[in-house]
């Protein structure tokens, strides 16, 4: 199950929209939000580890068929290492609160480490942005796609979670 959630999170990632933003809109937190609602904490975080070692390796598995270290560092990649801060929140407190209002929170977490980290890639670059403008850019334009894909998330997951 974990190797099958990995390789969900790999082709949820390489459906990709372009928008008018620079982060790229894929399915990617639908995989996520389907991993941890179906696997938990420790083997959804398990999922998300492989994906990224996948990645970082030269995989083709993130967005746009990109890879390699350098796809982490580049102004989008706190996106990735948020998911991963995403799936350990999940994971430390799954027993505590409600598994929903957890991926709400997982996904704050995300949005918050991930613009941060665009913020500082991108201004180290040069073009300094203000964190309103990132703000703008990286998680604005997401949050009602995200908040659709965790509705859809929770309705799958519960109706194939009693088959598995």
């Amino acid at each position: 199950m974990v190797a099958l959630m990995t390789v969900m999170i790999c082709l949820c990632s390489w459906i990709n929209i372009a928008l008018f933003s620079i982060v790229p809109f894929t399915m990617q937190t639908f995989a996520i939000y389907c991993t941890l609602l179906l696997l938990g904490g420790k083997r959804g975080t398990i999922a998300m580890l492989l994906y990224i070692f996948m990645g970082t390796v030269g995989l083709p598995v993130f967005s746009g068929f990109n890879a390699g270290f350098g796809a982490l560092l580049g102004p989008t990649g706190g996106f990735i290492l948020g998911f991963l801060l995403c799936t350990l929140l999940y994971w430390l407190l799954e027993n505590h609160l409600n598994h929903v209002l957890l991926l709400v929170l997982g996904t704050l977490v995300c949005y918050a480490f991930g613009t941060a980290w665009f913020v500082q890639v991108y201004s180290s670059g040069g073009s300094p942005i203000s964190i309103g403008a990132a703000l703008v850019a990286c998680v604005l334009p997401f949050i009602i796609p995200d908040s659709a894909k965790l509705a859809l998330a929770v309705v799958i997951t519960r109706r194939i979670g009693k088959h598995i």
